[in-house]
């Protein structure tokens, strides 16, 4: 008797040493499952980052073009974005649709819909509009805006970048070079021509390198910032070689970011008076997880995304030709070092870059940043919601910055006060 319960304890023991087995090798399966959907996952998000969309998604169905006693309206699905009031645009057939869209002038939460008011058609017929997009960019060339530009071409590493010029008037040595954003083209900043145009500055809306209007690298991918800095730095080369003696940085999103590596990096550090940042990225690492909660992806995959975006070994997945230092472009941690006036305009309704690393640099820095805050305005639509304010605190910003004495900078300064003072010996 006792040999048989020996030998079915010995059995039992067996049975369960089996499973445990069995369940080691189900539990490391499982976590290789999951590992590799991190990695995936992480390597996808990181590659969409800095890879420029080939073509939009028309994402938005054109419900109907209805005529009222006052003119044409459209009637779209009520979005986040299709009920803000303000200005805006609808895009259709690939962007060769193009229509300026105006006030609400029905919305009904409970019916799904919202009918608003088409202020002018660029092009297309919109009758036959089915599908598009929706739009901060309000104009399709400087000229519909009320402004005569010319056209321009800046050399960079990578070839020559198209750019429109704003001759100026009473302060035309101070040249407004506009940064547009990720995604975004130099439509983005004929938003600003009216305020720069009011300061008598010259007005330069540049491209920049695989922005689809600039010219491509061999990598095609966006730096956020890390790379484009340099093209904005040979769009001052040209201004100072056609007359400018002051530079303000205009940026947008991605732009911002880009603007404050320049003030950082370039030189000719010394020219840039001041930077005006509309719903501006100042720290990736923030945006970067932000993107990822919103595209609900496990953190592990955020955080293992930042990593390919910063190392080596992720180049292969990302094609970036050089790793992103995304330390340097964390403006919050690197607050002390931010030396020129800054006015920082961003909506708390910002979905897409948060207002929160904004409100903190400021907090951080109010010596050098001005933060004012919209609400209600979708990223970088703080124009579109109220121009009048957008373009008057701006107005009013400058014209301060203009009469107040340039502040020091003693990275820079005493470098360029050594300079004067031995070319005058």
């Amino acid at each position: 008797m006792a040999s048989k319960n020996f030998s079915a304890r010995t059995q039992s023991k067996a049975h369960k040493y089996r499973w445990g087995i069995v369940g080691a090798a189900v539990g490391a399966v499982v976590g290789s499952l999951a590992a590799g959907t991190v990695s995936g996952l992480g390597g996808y998000f990181a590659r969409q980052v800095v890879t420029p969309a080939k073509e939009r998604e028309e994402n938005l169905s054109i419900l109907a073009v209805v005529q009222t006693d006052e003119g044409k309206d459209v009637i779209v699905p009520a979005t986040t974005e299709t009920t803000v009031e303000g200005t805006y645009s609808l895009y259709w057939d690939a962007g060769r649709g193009h229509a300026r869209i105006g006030q609400i002038t029905s919305f009904v939460p409970s019916e799904g819909t919202v009918q608003r008011r088409i202020e002018e058609v660029y092009e297309g017929d919109i009758y036959k509009a089915v599908r598009g997009w929706w739009s901060g960019v309000v104009y399709d060339s400087p000229e519909r805006a009320g402004f005569e530009v010319s056209d321009v071409n800046i050399p960079i590493d990578a070839g020559e970048a198209p750019a429109w010029l704003l001759p100026g008037t009473y302060r035309a040595s101070t040249w407004a070079i506009c940064v547009h954003g990720r995604g975004a083209t130099r439509l983005e900043g004929i938003r600003a021509l009216r305020t720069i145009s009011a300061l008598g500055m010259t007005g330069l809306l540049i491209s920049y390198r695989n922005d689809g209007v600039g010219p491509r690298t061999a990598d095609g991918r966006y730096g956020l910032g890390a790379t484009e800095w340099e093209d904005v730095d040979s769009a001052i080369d040209y201004a100072l070689e056609h007359g400018a003696e002051d530079i303000v940085l205009f940026g947008w999103s991605m732009g911002g970011a880009i603007s404050l590596q320049v003030a950082d990096l370039s030189r000719h550090q010394q020219r840039i008076r001041a930077l005006v940042l509309t719903g501006p990225v100042v720290n990736w690492f923030d945006v970067l997880a932000h993107q990822a909660r919103v595209n609900k992806l496990p953190s592990a995959s955020g955080r293992y995304g930042q990593w390919l975006l910063s190392n080596k070994a992720g180049q292969w997945i990302t094609g970036l030709a050089t790793p992103l230092d995304l330390s340097s472009l964390n403006w919050v941690a690197r607050h002390e070092e931010l030396r020129k006036p800054t006015l920082i305009l961003h909506s708390e309704d910002d979905d897409f870059v948060p207002v929160g690393p904004s409100v903190e640099l400021a907090e951080k820095n109010p010596e050098m940043v001005t933060f004012e805050r919209f609400t209600r305005a979708r990223h970088t639509r703080e124009w579109n919601v109220d121009p009048e304010r957008w373009h008057h605190t701006v107005v009013d910003w400058l014209t301060t910055v203009f009469s107040a004495k340039r502040p020091v900078d003693p990275r820079y300064d005493a470098a360029e006060t050594s300079s004067k003072e031995a070319s005058n010996k």
